[in-house]
């Protein structure tokens, strides 16, 4: 399988974001965003997928988090649909459950060329270290527009709000390691029988 990297810049007035990945790489993370909890999340999709991470971004954090968190989710979709490239060769589905203590989550996605979210998390708390929890159907609804992604989330249960989503990343990270593998007995095949995805 081809090398698989992307470096993607978006630049808006409200933003200012660069993402580079490795799909196939060790789980290394340096992240430079200004908002320390969605930060420890994305760590968990790097190390928890496997995937090399890469992204700083220069937000309007003194209005609030939104644009930031939004963009970044954005940007780190556009990265992943120019690194994954055909998809010839993949597993193209990938599922995981996580539980950290009393939290238990369910992620599922399909590299399907067709954006959906379905999320469902119910919250116990409106925010964890100041972050407005809110916020991440605004990452998620980023990342599957432009990776081109069915993607559906599942907190299945949880009483501690920060376990609730950290099961979530975690359970994000290996779906899409999962999701990204090669498969040896689809080499050089689509995992489609529309021949495209």
């Amino acid at each position: 399988m081809a090398e698989r990297k992307a470096s993607v810049e978006r630049n808006t007035l409200e933003t200012q974001v660069k993402v580079s990945i490795n799909l196939d790489g060790t789980g290394q993370a340096d992240l430079d965003i200004g908002v320390p909890f969605l930060e420890h999340m994305l760590d968990q999709i790097a190390r928890h997928g496997l995937i090399d991470l890469d992204i700083k971004c220069r937000g309007d954090l003194h209005i609030d988090d939104h644009h930031t968190v939004e963009d970044v989710g954005i940007t780190l979709g556009q990265a992943f649909a120019k690194a994954v490239g055909d998809k010839k060769g993949i597993r193209r589905y990938g599922h995981s459950y996580v539980p950290l203590d009393e939290a238990l989550s369910r992620v599922v996605i399909d590299f399907s060329g067709r954006p959906g979210l379905h999320m469902d998390i119910p919250y116990t708390r409106a925010t964890v270290g100041g972050f407005d929890v809110d916020l991440f159907m605004e990452f998620f609804q980023g990342f599957v527009n432009h990776a081109q992604t069915t993607l559906h989330i599942d907190n299945l249960k949880g009483v501690n709000t920060h376990h609730q989503i950290e099961t979530v990343f975690k359970a994000f990270g290996r779906a899409l390691r999962m999701a990204l593998e090669e498969d040896p007995r689809m080499s050089g095949m689509m995992p489609s029988t529309k021949g495209c995805l």
